[in-house]
């Protein structure tokens, strides 16, 4: 199981991601787009990284707008996993 990262670890990468928030146990971006075909064309290059990390994130989709949510739920929380995770899906157009 992934250690649990501690507060500062969390501030301190999180700090370093732009576009993220910490909410409660979990880190979440809110990306908007033109439209709805360009919010899913995003959500669909979410899958190589996330299949390849073994770590998939939680995505809500509303109409131009996309919800990521990365938390490790069998640890209870933010992991270097997630943060990992996050830090690619911000190279990600």
């Amino acid at each position: 199981m992934a250690q649990l990262l501690t507060e500062a670890e969390i501030q301190e990468c999180a700090n370093s991601l732009s576009g993220w928030t910490i909410e409660g146990n979990k880190l979440q971006t809110i990306r908007k787009f033109k439209d709805f075909v360009a919010a899913i064309e995003f959500v669909n290059k979410l899958l190589a990284p996330a299949e390849s990390a073994g770590h998939h994130p939680d995505i809500e989709i509303s109409y131009n707008k996309v919800k990521v949510t990365l938390t490790t739920h069998d640890a209870g929380g933010l992991t270097q996993k997630d943060l990992e995770l996050a830090s690619i899906i911000s190279q990600i157009c």
